[in-house]
């Protein structure tokens, strides 16, 4: 059992396909939490948002280390979703893969714990994982800033070496494997890092890729 990894998993464009709906809604959501907190016509709140999130990982960094915005807050007022069920893409083969996958599987996410959670039950995965780490779990530090990395593994105590971390982020694995981690990017991009040691088209595919990540 002392062998059996441990599967970090990011949620968003990783286990689901945020970009059509999820994504969208969120950044509109953002843009107009800075309208009204901020006092900002919609352009400029729009331009803010996005140099925040260019500039810290994180539009909710910016807000914090400048304008004093309480974390809880913001997640709770950008991550609402009346319809979450209609807005999700995901492929329904997922609960099966990730039944096959030997190990311990975390969900290890920027994203607020009350939406991951919501999304996964969306996809009939919540039971697939035995926790959900979002961003307060970090201190509110995203990642790819190791501090979230040293956060997850002290508070959990988990080896490093032990870790296989499945992202759809290429910064984010640079993180993971200078921590000693292995490193599966999921991407349909055509570059493929030094640090990522296997690179897959879809999520689904990664029990194929079983023998080359698990000695």
């Amino acid at each position: 059992m002392a062998s059996l990894p441990i599967w970090l998993f990011d949620l968003d464009n990783t286990l689901h396909d945020a970009s059509p709906h999820i994504f969208p809604h969120i950044n509109r959501s953002m843009t107009e939490y800075l309208e009204r907190h901020l006092s900002l016509g919609r352009e400029e709140a729009n331009a803010l948002r996005k140099r925040y999130w260019e500039r810290y990982g994180a539009t909710l960094l910016g807000l914090m280390r400048h304008h004093g915005t309480d974390p809880r807050h913001f997640l709770v007022e950008t991550h609402r979703f009346e319809r979450l069920h209609e807005m999700m893409v995901f492929d329904r083969a997922l609960r099966g893969m990730l039944r096959r996958l030997p190990g311990r599987r975390i969900v290890f996410s920027n994203a607020p714990r009350h939406y991951a959670r919501a999304a996964l039950e969306v996809m009939g995965v919540a039971g697939e994982f035995e926790e959900v780490v979002g961003i307060e779990d970090l201190d509110y530090q995203p990642k790819p800033g190791i501090q979230a990395y040293r956060r997850l593994l002290s508070a959990r105590r988990l080896n490093p070496s032990r870790c296989i971390m499945v992202e759809d982020t290429a910064a984010n694995l640079r993180t993971a494997k200078r921590l000693g981690m292995r490193t599966v990017l999921v991407s349909r991009g055509l570059r493929t890092p030094a640090y990522v040691d296997i690179k897959l088209a879809s999520v689904l595919d990664l029990r194929r890729q079983l023998g080359r990540l698990i000695a």
